[in-house]
């Protein structure tokens, strides 16, 4: 059993997934929610397919038998003060609107991630 301690700084989830794979999503956002929900400042990084997930009504679905629902999860994970960085170029290349971003997601690229990341320790996780 892993030992827990009283959550404090920030958590950063790269996904580049989509919903090609809605298991890694959903894990992606397991992870996300537990850290926001425990108090950590969290952040999205979305980059590739994932862009796609943080405009308007994409986050849909369930990945799995008893796996929670992607859209309670998106809920939860806002709810929670968790926000989104989306690759612009990424996002561009897709052809997509911001204006269909939803409102804690933010355009931004590498330098904007460094910059909110900042000096501070993070904790990482990629999918």
């Amino acid at each position: 059993m892993v030992a827990m301690s009283q959550a404090v700084g920030k958590a950063v989830i790269s996904l580049c997934t989509g919903l090609e794979d809605a298991e890694k999503v959903t894990v992606a956002f397991l992870v996300a929610v537990g850290a926001a929900e425990q108090g950590r400042t969290t952040l999205m990084f979305l980059t590739k397919e994932a862009v796609r997930l943080a405009t308007g009504s994409v986050a849909t679905g369930v990945a799995c038998a008893g796996c929670p629902p992607l859209a309670d999860l998106v809920a939860r994970y806002a709810a929670a003060g968790g926000s989104y960085l989306v690759c612009p170029l990424c996002f561009d290349a897709k052809a997509l609107s911001a204006q269909t971003l939803v409102a804690n997601a933010t355009l931004g690229g590498t330098v904007p991630l460094w910059q909110w990341i900042g000096d501070d320790p993070v904790v990482t996780f990629s999918y």
